[in-house]
This record gives C-alpha cells, structure tokens and sequence, in this order.
C-alpha cells in the first residue's frame, strides 16, 4: 500500500486537464456560433439584396413604358416613341428604406429592334445589379476590384 504522501499532485493535473478541455471545447462552440450568425447575417443581406434589384428592374420597366407605346405620328416622325432610359444608371437608396439602406442599384437597360426591320416589335432587356459595397472610384455594381468577405450581390433580368 502506497502512501498518502506519494499522490498528492494528481488532483491538481486532473483538475488543469479538465480545465483546458473544456476550454478548447468552449471555444469550439463560440467559433461555431459565430460561424452561423455570420452566414444567417449574409443570408438576411442577400435577400435584401434581392428586393434592391427588384426595385432596379421596376423602376427599369417604370422608365420605358412611362412614354406611350405608340404615338402615331402626331408629334413624332416615328411611331414608337418608348426608349431605354440612360444606361447603366446607378443609384444608391435612400436611407428612408432603412431595410434596404447601404445597397445601390446599377440599371442597364438594352433595346433590340427587329433585325430584318419587318415591324417587328422592340424587345427591351432590363438588368438590375444591386450590391452592398459597389466600386469606390465609380459607384457601380457588380464590384470586381475590392470586395470584402461581406460583400452581397444579386442580379436580375427582364425582357419585355
């Protein structure tokens, strides 16, 4: 039989093992945690995203049918008085939609003729780009030169 005095010391090195497990396992839950807010924060970005471009496009569409389809000649030579607005246009909304704040929104707007000029109708393809973090010399959307880890972009198309 082992004396008492021989074991001492065994409770306090159990006691630091214990103590830097569960240190290590805390700090596995908290890199854990983080992680999911992150990705749950960019999530919730990406939809706002997506209702910035959808506010792009509609307003997009808003320009080119706020001229009458057709003006049949009383103030105009041609027919077809509807035009793309200039583009690409970009905007940044306002902070009165505070959900939507912080996002700008780059329009392009394209008008395709009928080729063989047939009286074919004008196709129209509008494109929205919205991000939260555009270019910093031209504030437009998409940003291809310095986006951070955080950056959200979402795009639509629509022709009519």
């Amino acid at each position: 039989m082992k004396s008492p005095r021989l074991l001492r010391g065994f409770s306090i090195v159990s006691a630091i093992f214990i103590l830097v497990a569960l240190a290590a396992l805390g700090a596995f839950i908290v890199n854990i945690s983080t992680n999911q807010q992150i990705g749950s924060a960019l999530d919730v970005q990406g939809e706002r995203a997506f209702q910035a471009a959808r506010a792009g496009v509609e307003w997009g569409v808003y320009k080119v049918q706020a001229t009458a389809a057709y003006n049949f000649g009383y103030t105009s030579i041609d027919p077809n008085t509807r035009a793309c607005p200039t583009s690409p246009t970009s905007f940044t909304l306002p902070a009165a939609a505070t959900t939507l704040a912080g996002f700008t929104v780059t329009v392009i707007c394209t008008a395709t003729t009928d080729p063989g000029s047939f009286g074919g109708p004008t196709v129209y393809r509008i494109t929205a780009t919205a991000c939260n973090q555009p270019n910093v010399a031209d504030p437009k959307c998409p940003n291809i030169t310095n986006p951070t880890g955080f950056y959200v972009e979402r795009r639509l198309e629509v022709s009519f």
